[in-house]
């Protein structure tokens, strides 16, 4: 069984350079709907038994949008396992401002996940955002008898994809983060020591068609 996962598309505050987390949002810029829309014609020949998406409102427009291309129809279920990292009191501000600030912990957050430590700005431990993500994954993976899609976001879908098929927490950033709308894949392997294999990371050659 092959797993697949996206970013959601990219947004205003993506844009801007600020910080959105868990509890933060913005709308999503007018062109990444022709992204998703290009997405979701890449897909629309997957038979996915169901969608898995984050409730934020970025993830969520993105999951409906690449719903309505797909041939065979598959219910989005929305799970806060799914959220994007909490990045605390950081949530709305300028990612330049807060690395004056924090520089050295937002570096382990992006190149060595092993030693963020967000507790001076209330964030959310790397740890307990990857045991969520899991947590779904593998459930959904276990529950489910045919190809899924998971909707998410660039640090909760990064660790948890790079984790599941092998890297340590401090190797999760090793291959760099998830474009938006992009596609990557874990394969299922049954009869291994580790559940997947990675066998698409990041790939954005859709976007370009």
């Amino acid at each position: 069984m092959e797993l697949y996962f996206t970013r959601h598309g990219r947004t205003e505050w993506n844009q801007a350079l600020r910080f959105q987390g868990r509890e933060g949002d913005s709308p999503l810029l007018p062109e990444s709907y022709e992204e998703i829309a290009r997405l979701g014609k890449h897909l629309s020949e997957i038979p996915f038994v169901r969608i898995y998406a984050s409730p934020q409102k970025r993830a969520k427009d993105t999951a409906m949008g690449i719903q309505r291309y797909l041939k065979v129809p598959a219910e989005i279920i929305y799970s806060d396992d799914l959220r994007e990292i909490g990045m605390g009191d950081l949530e709305g501000a300028s990612i330049m401002e807060a690395h004056h600030i924090y520089g050295e912990t937002l570096d382990a957050l992006r190149y060595a996940p092993n030693r963020y430590d967000p507790s001076a700005f209330g964030g959310e431990p790397y740890e307990a955002m990857l045991a969520r993500g899991k947590k779904l994954i593998l459930e959904a993976a276990e529950k489910e008898q045919g190809p899924l899609l998971f909707v998410s976001h660039g640090a909760t879908l990064t660790g948890c994809i790079q984790t599941l098929a092998g890297a340590s927490v401090a190797n999760a950033r090793k291959m760099g983060g998830l474009g938006n709308n992009t596609l990557s894949i874990l394969k299922m392997n049954p009869t291994k020591e580790l559940p997947f294999t990675l066998k698409l990371w990041n790939d954005d050659r859709h976007l370009s068609k």
